[in-house]
């Protein structure tokens, strides 16, 4: 586990109270690269999900950053109200808009996710209907050899998938959960190994995948759901007021879902950064600072986004 995270290289500058760990294994519009030039050629796209309630402008302040080096396009068909349709339809919807730009763009080769709250579970709907897999003519012939066998996103290669402050442990209530159908659903996605989750595969494809979440002072999704953790494994070093302290036990059957989710997704490699903003002004509003929500309120939380940026897999 590093300490003490640097952030942007060129500043030397160290993310103080921001990040204090990292476990490793713009408005209703497009915002792309300054120039004509420069968007017509860029072949990475970034796609920015915002979370409930929210809109596109939720990711300005991080797009307009982004955008130095990456086309980025903000969500922006599942806005408002919208997001109150649930996981699926939203995932629907976002899965054509995604589709759109890649037609838009002949030149793109490589996509990424950049996700908030709910918004990182859309996301992880949406690769699993935008998945392909590998062209083989004999899979275990090709998982013998070596092979490369991640398939693409959209036919994209898949580079980055991040989330920030996403509850990826929640369940829905009175029906079977989304969340277990995205894993073990297999008439919804397709299984890239055998004996192995279905969602999780599909994950796999991306060459990182990072999750950001708040240890403290976020009041509406908790430090170990959103780090895919159990309880038990928070790290210890990492003290702020508001931390979610609720052990997993078999004593019910969300518990036991939970672990099976725990256990699912810890199936691949998670790069975990941990982001304590409890000695800021806006500590309170940690949910949202954590994006930058808002570029004046939130500006706290400029140095995740910078971290992010730094430590983009191109």
């Amino acid at each position: 586990m590093e300490k003490g995270i640097v952030g942007r290289a060129v500043r030397n500058r160290v993310l103080e109270n921001r990040v204090c760990s990292s476990e490793s294994v713009s408005g209703s519009r497009d915002v792309w690269s300054c120039t004509d030039a420069e968007a017509s050629s860029a072949d990475h796209l970034v796609i920015m999900v915002h979370g409930i309630l929210g809109s596109a402008k939720d990711w300005k302040f991080a797009a307009e950053q982004f955008a130095r080096s990456f086309p980025i396009k903000c969500s922006e068909r599942n806005m408002s109200k919208l997001t109150l349709d649930g996981v699926d339809v939203m995932g629907d919807r976002l899965a054509k808009e995604v589709l759109e730009v890649i037609q838009r763009k002949p030149n793109l080769q490589k996509i990424s996710f950049v996700a908030h709250s709910v918004g990182g579970l859309v996301a992880r709907y949406v690769i699993g209907k935008l998945y392909r897999p590998p062209k083989t003519e004999n899979l275990e012939d090709s998982m013998a050899a070596g092979e490369d066998l991640r398939g693409t996103i959209g036919g994209l290669e898949a580079m980055n998938f991040i989330t920030v402050a996403t509850p990826h442990l929640n369940n829905d209530e009175g029906k079977p959960p989304l969340l277990k159908r995205m894993i073990q659903d297999s008439m919804i996605f397709i299984l890239l190994e055998p004996n192995t989750f279905m969602q999780v595969g599909i994950i796999r494809t991306f060459k990182r995948r990072v999750v950001y979440s708040n240890v403290g002072y976020d009041h509406i999704v908790g430090w170990r759901t959103s780090s895919i953790r159990r309880n038990s494994d928070l790290p210890k070093h990492c003290k702020a007021s508001g931390t979610e302290q609720h052990d997993l036990t078999d004593d019910s059957s969300s518990d036991k879902l939970e672990e099976e989710l725990v256990t699912g997704l810890s199936t691949v490699s998670w790069e975990k950064v941990d982001v304590s903003f409890h000695t800021c002004r806006q500590r309170f509003a940690a949910h949202s600072v954590i994006q930058v929500k808002d570029h004046v309120l939130h500006r706290e939380g400029a140095d995740v986004i910078e971290h992010m940026i730094d430590h983009f897999h191109l």
